[in-house]
C-alpha cells in the first residue's frame, strides 16, 4: 500500500500528461526492444512439420530434419526449405519483420543501401542489413546499458554522499579531495588510449564508465544527508541509541532518495548518449554489433542514403525527449514546495 505522500506524488505526476503519455511510450519502446527476437527474426516463431510443432526460435534444427540434405541449421527464408516444409503440408509463422539484426536480405533489387519497400520497412544499410530490425536490437543494447549503469551510478553515488554528508568533518573534507581529482579525470580520452589494449565490449565500456558516472549524483546526495543530520528527528533516533547505519537508513535516505528519484531519467539519457558517441567515434561496442551509433555512423558515411540519418535522428531524439519529459514529471511530483 502506499502512503499518502507518495499517493499524492504519483497523482501529481498522472497530472502531467507529457510525462505521463511520455512514460506509457517509453515502456511500450522498452518491452519491442527486450522483446526484439518476437518482432524481428529471420527464424520462424513457430513451425509446423508433419503434423508436429517446432520452434526455431528457442532450438536449433537441421535441415536434414525438415528432408533436406545438409546436417546444418537451415535458412527458413529461402524458397528451397520453404518448398521442403509445405510439401509435407507444413507452414511456418515469421515475426512481423523476418530478418534479424545480422541478417542480410540476398533478394534486393537495387545496390545497398536499399531504401524503404515493403520488405524492409526502413530501408537496408551497406551490407544489406534491415534497419528497423537493427534499430531494435540497438534500442535494447543502450537501453540495458544505461539501466545498468544507473544502477550502478546510484548505488555508489548514494553510498558515497551518505557517509560525506551524515559523519562531516574529515570524512567529507576527504571525499571532496577525492571527487575534485578524480572529476578531473579526461574519461573520453581515457577509453581512447585503453582501447589501444582492449577490444571493448559491453562489459568493458560498462566497468570504465562506471567508475565515474556516479559523481554527478553525491553532491545531491551529500547535502540531503547534511541538511538531514540536523533534524530533530535524527537527533531523537542517534540519542535513543540507534545505530548509524539504521539512523542513515531509515530516517535520511528516503528524503535524499526524493532527489535522487528526479536524476535517474537524466542519468540514463547521459548513459545513452555516452555509449551512442563512442559506438559513433569506433570505441564503442564491437564492430558489427547492432547499435544506434554505428547507425549513426552508416548515415554519415552514405548521405546518399537519408533514411539512414533520418532513422537514426528519430530513434535518439524520441528516446531521449521521452526520458526528459519522464524526468520533467518526476521533479514536478517530488517538488517538496507541491
Amino acid at each position: 500500500m502506499l502512503s499518502p505522500v507518495a499517493r499524492r506524488r504519483l497523482q501529481r505526476f498522472r497530472r502531467n500528461r507529457r510525462g505521463w503519455i511520455s512514460l506509457w511510450l517509453f515502456a511500450i519502446i522498452l518491452l519491442l526492444s527486450l522483446g526484439a527476437e518476437l518482432v524481428a527474426n529471420d527464424k520462424p516463431l513457430l513451425l509446423s512439420y508433419k503434423g508436429e510443432l517446432y520452434v526455431p526460435m528457442l532450438k536449433r534444427y537441421t535441415e536434414r530434419q525438415f528432408g533436406g540434405q545438409l546436417p546444418f541449421q537451415p535458412d527458413y527464408r529461402s524458397q528451397y526449405v520453404r518448398q521442403l516444409i509445405e510439401a509435407q503440408g507444413g507452414w511456418m509463422l515469421f515475426p512481423p519483420i523476418p530478418f534479424g539484426a545480422d541478417t542480410p536480405n540476398y533478394d534486393l533489387q537495387v545496390p545497398t543501401p536499399s531504401p524503404p519497400s515493403t520488405s524492409n520497412w526502413l530501408g537496408t544499410d551497406d551490407q544489406g542489413r534491415d534497419v528497423l530490425a537493427r534499430v531494435l536490437y540497438g534500442t535494447r543494447v543502450s537501453l540495458l546499458f544505461a539501466f545498468t549503469l544507473t544502477a550502478i551510478s546510484v548505488l555508489i553515488g548514494l553510498t558515497a554522499g551518505a557517509l560525506q554528508g551524515y559523519h562531516g568533518g574529515w570524512v567529507d573534507l576527504l571525499g571532496q579531495r577525492v571527487l575534485e581529482v578524480w572529476s578531473g579525470l579526461p574519461v573520453l580520452y581515457l577509453l581512447i588510449i585503453l582501447s589501444g589494449f582492449v577490444e571493448p565490449d559491453f562489459w568493458w565500456l560498462l566497468g570504465i564508465m562506471a567508475l565515474f558516472s556516479w559523481l554527478a549524483l553525491v553532491d545531491v546526495v551529500r547535502a540531503e544527508f547534511l541538511r538531514g543530520r540536523n533534524l530533530e528527528y535524527v537527533k531523537a533516533a542517534r540519542a535513543l541509541g540507534l545505530p548509524d547505519h539504521q539512523v542513515m537508513l531509515r530516517h535520511i535516505l528516503p528524503n535524499a532518495m526524493n532527489a535522487t528519484l528526479t536524476y535517474v531519467p537524466f542519468m540514463l539519457t547521459g548513459a545513452i548518449s555516452t555509449l551512442t558517441a563512442l559506438d559513433f567515434l569506433g570505441f564503442g561496442m564491437p564492430a558489427g554489433s547492432a547499435s544506434l551509433g554505428e547507425l549513426v555512423t552508416q548515415g554519415k558515411q552514405h548521405l546518399e542514403a537519408p533514411w539512414l540519418g533520418f532513422t537514426a535522428f528519430f530513434a535518439l531524439a524520441l528516446i531521449l525527449s521521452l526520458l526528459v519529459f519522464i524526468g520533467d514529471a518526476l521533479r514536478e511530483a517530488f517538488d517538496p514546495r507541491a
